[in-house]
């Protein structure tokens, strides 16, 4: 792995980290819609995000028209996304909702990227992606086994909501890189997608969010899932990505899962079991793999191509 590449694993490793807070934090918010939730953390995020990024959304105006089909793509991802995870998490719980809109994200971005021709994945990738998606694939199993198991219909409708989760934030993360490659500053890139996204999220709020005052402290829950997670998390991962394609970006962010999951068990009380554990590590297996520097390709040497055997330079006849 290059220089470039290994100074944007630290900010993701820590964005990873605080996006795998989110569900804890809002399994405290009382008599409020996961529609609500996830359109107050990523809306109210994605216009910080725009607001700090005025200066650079003003100067690349002429890149950002150029770019504008992109920016309407990803600000759609926006939308989508924090509403189908929140809405999977409050169906399945913390640990499977998360496990299983991380976990699908790296596959749904490693094919975007396949099918638009803009990146390509290593076998280094390939590993180490199927090494997350196995350990959040038994991450799931745990939560549905045992006796805290679930209904089929509850599972296949967290588990869709989760998909769809997934093939968003792998959009607005193909969305992000597409502009960063385009030479757009990454401040104006990520402001101009999470702002736009974080605008468009406002009315969902809105109509939504009459539980909002049901609990005293749900403004603080809505509060610091905007700004930690959302804002300094986002802010973290747009630093990354100008390093990293999106899809190491989202196999690296395999490690939230894990967090959520481990968190989901010490604070909320959910169950994991021997499975679980089992997927957590494999989670670790995979980012070790992807973050341990490449061996070197040694090229081997061709007849002929050895100092003693080329040529002796021919003086200039000038």
């Amino acid at each position: 792995m290059t220089t470039r590449a290994t100074a944007g694993m630290l900010p993701l490793l820590v964005a990873s980290l605080l996006w795998g807070t989110t569900g804890t934090a809002a399994h405290f918010a009382q008599g409020l819609s996961p529609l609500a939730i996830g359109a107050a953390s990523l809306g109210f995020g994605g216009l910080l995000q725009a607001c700090i990024a005025l200066p650079a959304l003003r100067s690349a105006r002429a890149q950002l028209a150029i770019q504008r089909r992109t920016i309407v793509v990803g600000a759609l991802g926006i939308v989508v996304y924090p509403l189908a995870f929140y809405s999977s998490m409050a169906i399945g719980g913390i640990a499977l909702g998360t496990i299983i809109s991380l976990g699908s994200a790296p596959l749904f971005c490693g094919v975007l990227e396949r099918l638009l021709g803009t990146g390509k994945l290593t076998r280094r990738w390939w590993v180490s992606a199927g090494l997350g998606i196995a350990g959040t694939a038994l991450l799931g199993v745990s939560r549905t086994a045992g006796q805290d198991a679930m209904p089929v219909v509850v599972v296949a409708t967290s588990v869709g909501l989760g998909l769809l989760a997934g093939a968003n934030y792998a959009v607005y993360s193909w969305a992000t890189a597409r502009l960063l490659s385009a030479g757009v500053p990454r401040g104006a890139a990520v402001g101009s997608i999470f702002g736009l996204g974080g605008l468009l999220l406002m009315p969902v709020f809105v109509i939504t969010a009459h539980g909002l005052f049901a609990a005293a402290h749900n403004v603080l829950v809505l509060a610091y899932l905007a700004v930690i997670p959302m804002f300094l998390g986002y802010l973290l991962f747009g630093m990354a990505l100008t390093h990293v394609s999106a899809s190491t970006a989202t196999t690296v962010t395999l490690s939230e899962p894990a967090v959520a999951a481990v968190l989901a068990v010490l604070i909320v009380g959910e169950r994991l079991g021997v499975y679980g554990w089992c997927g957590i590590a494999l989670i670790g297996f995979s980012l070790i793999l992807l973050l341990s520097p490449a061996r070197p390709r040694v090229k081997p040497p061709v007849r002929g191509d050895v100092k003693r055997d080329r040529p002796l330079p021919v003086p200039d006849p000038s």
